[in-house]
């Protein structure tokens, strides 16, 4: 579902570019809206994400990697004693 609404976008993004280029006297502002918008979100970057979200994500992870070592510790030295 997720695909077809983006091909569908990109489809009345491309159709109302063509129609300004094409045809400039036929097309309106919807059009321009349209063609407007859609390079406006192209600027947009792809990686966005509040700050500090990636050193939670790291502390998240830290914690983890300490629990797996810990219990690995903990059952390795079961084994031997």
């Amino acid at each position: 579902m997720r695909w077809t609404l983006a091909l569908v976008v990109a489809g009345v993004w491309w159709w109302a570019v063509l129609r300004l280029a094409l045809s400039p006297a036929r097309a309106g502002a919807v059009e321009a809206a349209v063609a407007a918008g859609g390079w406006g979100l192209g600027l947009l970057p792809v990686h966005c994400a509040p700050p500090g979200a990636g050193a939670a994500e790291g502390r998240r992870r830290a914690a983890r990697v300490r629990a797996v070592v810990r219990r690995r510790a903990r059952y390795s030295g079961e084994r031997r004693g």
